[in-house]
């Protein structure tokens, strides 16, 4: 924008923007005037949306209708005019003892975040599992099975287990085995698995005659373990919701943004940006960059595990849709989610 809006021109853009969600329908200026109590005549309101348009903040579909946002007005409502609504007591209350049942591990706790963030937004709930390298260790072992292969058990400290067969064309025995992983399970339990790694690379480099004697070959096979490959996963909940909106109602609109949620791939790579960033982010129509998710916009927070940001949740939906209710209810997830996932480290 080539200046700063006046304080008309804000309220203006911003009775716009709350009438085009509510509605879908381009806005006009006795609308705004009506619906807002505005004691500016029709005619000023007009003017004032013609300067907005000028401005790129409005766009008019026909030449009688009236206008509608564009992403930059979006953008500009987001950022500076929307007044978020505090979630209620109860829902609060709700949301924090759906997550805490106690027999929930980690799986069964981002799952329910998916569904309570589809359920209370009426959009679609996305969370993005943790990475393992940033799971807590809390046990480990190893079982020798037939033809070189090696079972891996390893527990996290949120109760949830995880198996892998390992190839591993090295003759050992159970008995070195089962040494490795007591010395893993006395040295680094309550430890993230990416610092696991790290420090038995150190501990290798600092006493290589011990490794190189007792466990070069293990150590090999622990490399292997902690690169399980978890970084992908993501849970999807609500998206017919999504579907039940005029702007979806077509068909090839349809197919693309269903297209986009099989494959996943885009969102995740979206999500694995705001892992960067401490803080709710909010990404508009064409900032997601893929076509099939064009007309929606993507609500995203990173949550924690002790001091480690694990994953993402959020919400995925309408560009239209109540961002004034949705952010809180995105933040206040993530925060529930970061305090149950923090109290088991």
């Amino acid at each position: 924008m080539k200046r700063k809006l006046s304080e008309r021109e804000k309220k203006i853009l911003g009775a716009v923007v709350d009438l085009y969600i509510q509605t879908a329908e381009p806005v006009g200026s006795h609308t705004v005037r009506k619906q807002y109590n505005l004691k500016f005549s029709p005619a000023t309101i007009r003017n004032i949306m013609a300067d907005l348009k000028e401005m790129g903040l409005l766009f008019q579909p026909h030449t009688s209708a009236g206008r509608i946002p564009t992403e930059l007005g979006l953008r500009f409502y987001i950022d500076t005019l929307l007044e978020c609504q505090p979630l209620k007591s109860e829902q609060r209350e709700t949301i924090k003892q759906r997550l805490l049942k106690d027999n929930y591990n980690l799986e069964d706790i981002l799952k329910e975040s998916s569904r309570i963030l589809s359920t209370y937004s009426h959009q679609a709930g996305i969370v993005l599992v943790p990475r393992f390298s940033n799971m807590v260790l809390r046990y480990i072992e190893f079982v020798k099975l037939k033809d070189n292969l090696i079972l891996t058990i390893l527990i996290d400290s949120t109760g949830s287990v995880y198996h892998k067969i390992i190839p591993f064309n090295v003759d050992i025995t159970q008995h070195d085995l089962n040494r490795f992983a007591i010395y893993l399970n006395a040295t680094f339990t309550d430890q993230p698995l990416a610092e696991v790694k790290h420090q038995l690379v150190k501990e290798m480099q600092k006493d290589r005659d011990k490794f190189d004697e007792m466990w070069a070959d293990i150590f090999q096979l622990s490399q292997q373990v902690l690169q399980m490959d978890k970084d992908k996963d993501l849970y999807i909940e609500g998206t017919i919701n999504i579907l039940s909106y005029p702007e979806f109602a077509d068909v090839r609109a349809m197919r693309l943004l269903l297209k986009a949620f099989e494959e996943k791939s885009i969102i995740v790579r979206l999500l694995d940006k705001t892992m960067n960033e401490r803080g709710l982010q909010v990404f508009i129509g064409s900032e997601i960059e893929e076509q099939g998710l064009k007309g929606c916009s993507i609500i995203a927070s990173p949550y924690t595990w002790g001091d480690v940001v694990a994953g993402t949740l959020g919400v995925i939906g309408s560009i239209r849709m109540n961002y004034s209710s949705v952010i809180p209810l995105v933040e206040y997830t993530a925060e529930v989610v970061s305090d149950i996932l923090t109290k088991t480290v």
